[in-house]
């Protein structure tokens, strides 16, 4: 173990945050990028499946509501392709080669499982079409939800940097799920759509189930190690799991069984936004 390797696990044992790319190996920064890459590619892509959400939500007042997420989601996205140009990464070049492809979305019956079509690093569930008013809100509600939990665990990371950014981004985010709540809240319990809902809830939650990686994940173990996250991917989505559950049966959906083939999940939990 070199010297530097020494000194900044050191840090990271001792709960000091990392605050440059001076204190990092290289085994560090290539994990930390590939990360806030995932993130911010993320929030690029999801903002953009939200825009046409602007002109079509329901009300005067819900077109503001988008178009706050919409807002949301690309300052989000700004704040991570800042931090990832702090660390020397050329987010010009990034975006130019993936810009096209950003909005591109696959056939809503589609199922491409964990699998990521595209070279950009977005979380796959952002291929995934929004057609309806129901795909808007159970996306809110099951995938920032999901996200949410992840973010959880940047909260603690070892990384000062990212753990300031995502302070401001965590309440954006809650005030995302909080959206998606009252709406499933309004849609479960209504006769008129709550067939609609139920089969939108399941579409959504079963592609959610799938953004969180594998048990046991070998990337996942050196995440953990640099403490850039804190819980193995199984516990993370059992964390998800279980506040869908009480929220679900309390708006009268039920959860619908999942059942993962861990051969197919990826390497690396995945982080959205």
């Amino acid at each position: 173990m070199s010297d530097l390797a020494r000194e900044m696990m050191a840090k990271i044992e001792h709960g000091v945050r990392l605050e440059s790319a001076q204190e990092m190996t290289p085994e560090y920064r290539e994990n930390l990028l590939h990360l806030l890459t995932m993130q911010a590619d993320s929030e690029l892509a999801g903002g953009y499946g939200y825009v046409p959400w602007i002109a079509k939500a329901p009300t005067v007042e819900e077109k503001h509501v988008v178009a706050q997420i919409v807002k949301d989601e690309l300052r989000h996205a700004a704040v991570m392709y800042g931090l990832l140009a702090d660390l020397g990464f050329d987010v010009d070049a990034h975006v130019k080669k993936h810009d096209a492809i950003f909005t591109l979305r696959i056939e809503a019956d589609a199922d491409i499982g964990t699998a990521r079509i595209t070279s950009d690093k977005r979380v796959n569930i952002f291929y995934y079409p929004i057609d309806t008013w129901a795909d808007f809100i159970f996306f809110n509600f099951c995938m920032d939800r999901g996200a949410g939990h992840q973010l959880e665990d940047v909260r603690g990371c070892s990384y000062g940097p990212w753990v300031r950014a995502i302070d401001g981004i965590f309440k954006e985010e809650k005030f995302h799920i909080r959206h998606g709540e009252h709406w499933v809240k309004k849609l479960a319990e209504d006769p008129a759509s709550h067939a609609d809902a139920q089969a939108t809830f399941t579409k959504w939650y079963l592609r959610t189930m799938n953004i969180f990686g594998r048990p046991g994940s070998p990337k996942n173990q050196v995440y953990r190690k640099l403490k850039l996250k804190l819980r193995d991917n199984d516990e993370v989505r059992r964390a998800f799991a279980a506040e869908v559950k009480d929220l679900s049966e309390k708006f009268g959906l039920h959860v619908p069984d999942w059942k993962p083939t861990w051969s197919e999940l990826p390497e690396e939990g995945q982080i959205p936004g």
